[in-house]
């Protein structure tokens, strides 16, 4: 249980002293403002959208406080929905469900236990094989073109082709899928709304042809999981992993393969060789996290975490960014704590997915540098736009040019040496040539 801090005076924000997590600002510098936030304790009075308040925890300390207290923290957030805005942008990533993210209890043990129990029958080797495939799929679409932007080409579209596969549904279908996520964060008003009609008719119908016919997929595996789940749970859990799994694996795509394209070490280190997209992405995870706020818990009274008071029912938002790098950042490269971030969260909410996530994003990664040896940024690094908003970290797309190859041509591992005099140099900003990928 959440314990007062002896030694602390709870302090209690007034109107108006809230620092907003949107708007350009926030997101061209996100770690200027947690610095600003420190200064508040180990809590901080913050705003999610215009007038939606909420306390965001920059500790790591209380980060774990929160994570691990279910007997003083809810993740049901029905009671605060009743006061909130109602046409608030932020209500979609705070919005009650019937599933394990917004449960707890025995609720949450059934959706968690169905959940894990079939990712974990997900074979590595075929998942990475399956990587493979996509990968080399989309890459071939633009590869005799010299140059791409990543997000919107690769790294928006390779986990929901590999979500389709995974679901049990036949490549013809990814497309929909992609579609439907497209419109649904991508889009406003009547189209946005759209994007959830067509995610909802396509999670739908999967579960119908699985009720009908089994096979070798997580949609079946959940039909068929001891804790019972009727077919309108299973497309409740399966609308979660898509828009839980999503985000998250497009941002640590995107985020690594940024830095792996701005920073010199990652093609040669004098003392330990090249670093590696695994490094990239432990470095993003510690540093910059694909989701850099979550894990949105509520007191179920009014309790004083580490010196705050904080009003039952309100949002209390773990900052996984500011309680990873609460003691400064870290440089990219082999570290003995590389478990120890908060980027999956931790305790009984964490993401069951951690390492079918790293898988995707790093055999995408190797698979793409292996085809396009000398891909390199089209812009400095600190000329990258980043998307507004309070819980991602999310570049608005990653513009990348390379040596046009044939479609069947493949590269050799572009990462083992530096470049040759003949490969174009990477466009790398000063600030982060050869420093800190912080």
């Amino acid at each position: 249980m959440t314990q007062p801090s002896p030694a602390a005076v709870p302090t209690h924000p007034a109107p108006g002293e809230r620092v907003p997590l949107y708007g350009p600002d926030f997101a061209a510098d996100p770690h200027a403002v947690y610095a600003r936030l420190r200064s508040y304790g180990a809590c901080a009075p913050v705003e999610l959208a215009p007038g939606v308040a909420a306390t965001l925890v920059t500790n790591y300390r209380a980060a774990l406080d929160v994570l691990h207290d279910t007997t003083t923290y809810s993740k049901d957030s029905r009671t605060w929905l009743s006061t909130a805005p109602k046409d608030s942008p932020v209500l979609p990533m705070m919005t009650w469900l019937p599933n394990a993210l917004t449960n707890d209890g025995e609720v949450h043990a059934r959706y968690r236990g169905a959940t894990t129990d079939s990712i974990r029958m997900i074979e590595p080797h075929e998942l990475r094989e399956t990587v493979h495939e996509t990968a080399d799929s989309l890459i071939r679409k633009f590869a005799a073109r010299g140059e791409v932007d990543l997000v919107g080409e690769y790294c928006q579209v390779l986990p929901l082709l590999i979500f389709n596969k995974l679901f049990g549904l036949p490549d013809s279908q990814g497309p929909r899928l992609v579609a439907a996520i497209a419109r649904m964060f991508d889009s406003q008003g009547e189209e946005a709304a759209r994007g959830i009609e067509d995610l909802l008719q396509y999670t739908g119908e999967l579960v119908a042809l699985k009720v009908e016919k089994r096979g070798n997929d997580l949609t079946s595996w959940m039909l068929d999981h001891p804790a019972g789940l009727s077919p309108e749970e299973v497309v409740t859990q399966l609308v979660t992993a898509l828009s839980a799994g999503h985000e998250p694996v497009k941002n640590l795509m995107a985020n690594a393969m940024a830095r792996m394209l701005s920073d010199e070490r990652y093609y040669r280190t004098i003392s330990s060789g090249a670093l590696t997209a695994i490094d990239a992405i432990t470095d993003v995870l510690w540093n910059d996290p694909p989701m850099a706020n979550y894990s949105i818990h509520y007191p179920r009274r009014d309790v004083d975490l580490h010196g705050t008071w904080i009003p039952a029912n309100s949002p209390v938002v773990i900052s996984y960014a500011a309680a990873n790098t609460s003691s400064g950042p870290s440089a990219p490269g082999p570290r003995s704590d590389a478990g120890a971030h908060l980027a999956f969260a931790a305790g009984p909410h964490a993401c069951p997915a951690q390492q079918p996530a790293v898988l995707i994003a790093s055999t995408a990664i190797d698979r793409l540098t292996s085809w396009l040896c000398d891909i390199r940024l089209a812009v400095p690094f600190d000329r990258l736009t980043w998307r507004p908003g309070p819980f991602h970290r999310a570049l608005t797309e990653l513009p990348a040019r390379f040596t046009p190859i044939a479609p069947d041509q493949k590269g050799s591992s572009p990462w083992s040496t530096s470049p040759s005099s003949s490969t174009p140099a990477a466009e790398t900003s000063p600030e982060r040539r050869g420093g800190s990928a912080a």
